[in-house]
């Protein structure tokens, strides 16, 4: 069983190593206390956590790794890992102990996203909500890797926890003393396919998932492949089987251990349900407690503590899916759900501290910001933008970006702003008339997106800021609906005109402003003979009675032909 703290390097080595990782230099009793997991990229502005454990993919090198200690050194970073095996140790030694940051080596063959995912697992036990601790069976509640610890040293064998489908939940430490099939299980996190069909050949899941009792499973012959013989366990809760525990053993196990195994396998059921109804219960929290902050009431304050947000600018992000009328609801939701989570996923890695949480239909996250707004708005659009650009465009997804928020009372605001940024987005993909004039962000910086109305690329990210006219124009809309306005004025004598005769005046009208008077560009918009449309637009100063060489006249043609487009005569929506 591991004493260790539950995020301290200690820790995270006694799990992970040495299958994983090997301490190279520093002493992980000295580290303290991990604060997560951050991702070096050198061409990018680094943001970690405070006490990083910074996973330095594609270093290589002494030099490198040297200049990447003292940069991590002076942003207090906890420890850095780069792929082994690694050269230069006496230079490696010194700047380890110059910068106090511990160096790792990642073994050959590991998966960077694997290790990522795995110290997040170990690193984000206790991060929301109670800092108290339970406990089941003397093993903190829900920690998978202390129990395999714990049976590994009932069974005197090292132990993987796996789920129904074979993959790796949990490993204990020793599994170096394991066969290559166990260390390939480790890296990939997951059994591999080979091993699985010989499994399924001989009824080895059949025998296991019918019998309470440990099942002992002949070494699987594979090629020249060497391998342990292994002892398993089915994990129930009830009728439900929630996945096995597997020891590899050079010996069979003793009466006394397999009645240990046995009573391990309960504790293990208890942990796995605390494990998932505790993430259950985390998610609940955290989108209770990013609920709370956004109200911008008395309790945001206590709200963003518990996040870890307080005491900071921040900025709210809004994440809605376009849903199209012959939609699964359902399918819908899913999606939903498995965006928010990508969301978490990404924010994680280049944004760290941000709280994600899917509140109704959309996904907020509230992310720390710079003090200067239009530093923070612009590095707000390149990771939203990034994010939907790993996404695709199948999606449908779109991010508006609300306000910096000083203070946690003008969070509300900044959720208000980002929900009217993402309300002109989803206009701009489904609306008759898209909304024109403004600077939102094209696609992912390069024009990338759903294809919009009029045939260009539809903006998929865009901060209030930049969008904050296409806003007013909505809610504008929004209150000639609610009250019922009819068309009135020069528009109405134009628009009934039309009816009447079959004419084009509004038409003419529309593309005689947007080309700032221009008769050839605005002729050739509408495809029209220059004359004919000299023409046309005398009428529509003859029917409409409009003085288009009077300033404030134009301003009102445009608002009013911005407006007429959401609404018709009676007030209804197109």
């Amino acid at each position: 069983m591991s004493t260790r703290p539950a995020r301290g390097l200690s820790r995270v080595l006694e799990d992970l190593g040495p299958t994983l990782l090997d301490l190279l230099h520093g002493e992980p009793g000295t580290v303290g206390e991990l604060g997560g997991v951050g991702i070096h990229d050198p061409h990018d502005e680094q943001h970690y956590p405070e006490r990083a454990i910074v996973l330095g993919v594609g270093v290589h090198g002494t030099d490198e790794t040297v200049q990447l200690l003292g940069e991590l050194g002076e942003l207090g970073a906890a420890a850095l890992v780069v792929r082994g095996p690694v050269e230069g140790r006496a230079d490696l030694a010194e700047a380890a102990a110059h910068s106090g940051v511990a160096l790792l080596a990642l073994t050959r063959g590991a998966s960077w996203a694997q290790l990522a995912a795995m110290l997040r697992t170990l690193l984000s036990e206790g991060d929301v909500g109670e800092a108290g601790e339970q406990t089941l069976g003397g093993v903190p509640s829900g920690d998978l890797f202390a129990l395999a610890n714990a049976i590994a040293t009932l069974l005197d064998a090292p132990i993987t926890i796996e789920d129904r489908g074979s993959r790796i939940l949990a490993f204990s430490g020793r599994q170096d003393e394991a066969d290559p099939a166990r260390v390939a299980s480790i890296l990939a996190r997951r059994v591999p396919e080979r091993y699985l069909r010989i499994h399924e050949e001989h009824g080895v899941f059949e025998k296991l998932y019918r019998s309470e009792l440990p099942v002992h499973i002949p070494p699987p012959t594979l090629g020249d492949e060497a391998a342990l013989p292994r002892v398993a366990i089915a994990v129930r809760a009830g009728g439900e089987i929630l996945g096995s525990v597997w020891a590899t053993v050079r010996q069979p196990l003793t009466k006394e251990r397999e009645e240990a195994f046995r009573e391990a396998a309960g504790l293990v059921a208890l942990h796995m349900l605390r494990h998932r109804a505790g993430a259950d219960a985390e998610n609940r929290l955290r989108a209770d407690l990013v609920g709370t902050a956004l109200e911008g009431g008395s309790g945001a304050v206590e709200a963003l503590g518990r996040l870890g947000l307080a005491d900071e600018p921040l900025l709210v992000l809004a994440l809605g899916l376009e849903a199209g009328a012959a939609v699964d609801h359902a399918e819908i939701a899913a999606e939903r759900q498995r965006l928010t989570s990508a969301l978490a996923v990404h924010l994680t890695a280049v944004q760290p501290r941000s709280a994600v949480a899917l509140l109704g239909d959309v996904a907020y996250a509230v992310v720390p910001a710079a003090e200067d707004s239009a530093f923070a708005r612009e590095r707000a659009v390149q990771v939203a933008a990034n994010f939907l650009e790993r996404t695709g465009e199948r999606t449908g997804a779109v991010i508006g970006i609300g306000s910096v928020a000083a203070e946690p009372a003008a969070l509300a605001r900044s959720r208000a702003n980002a929900d009217r940024a993402l309300r002109v987005l989803f206009h701009g993909l489904h609306s008759s008339y898209g909304i024109q004039g403004s600077r939102g962000v094209q696609g992912s910086h390069g024009g990338h997106g759903s294809r919009g109305p009029d045939g260009g690329a539809a903006r998929r990210v865009a901060a209030i800021g930049d969008v904050h006219i296409d806003a007013l124009l909505l809610e504008m809309r929004d209150l000639a609906i609610a009250n019922r306005d009819e068309l009135s004025g020069p528009l109405a004598e134009l628009a009934a005109y039309d009816a009447r005769h079959g004419a084009r005046l509004v038409e003419t009208l529309r593309a005689w402003l947007d080309a700032f008077g221009d008769v050839i560009a605005a002729s050739a918009s509408v495809f029209v003979h220059p004359n004919t449309f000299r023409y046309r637009i005398r009428r529509v100063s003859e029917v409409g009675g409009l003085d288009l060489g009077d300033p404030a006249t134009r301003f009102a043609a445009m608002l009013q032909l911005r407006l007429m487009g959401a609404y018709d005569g009676g007030g209804q929506r197109d």
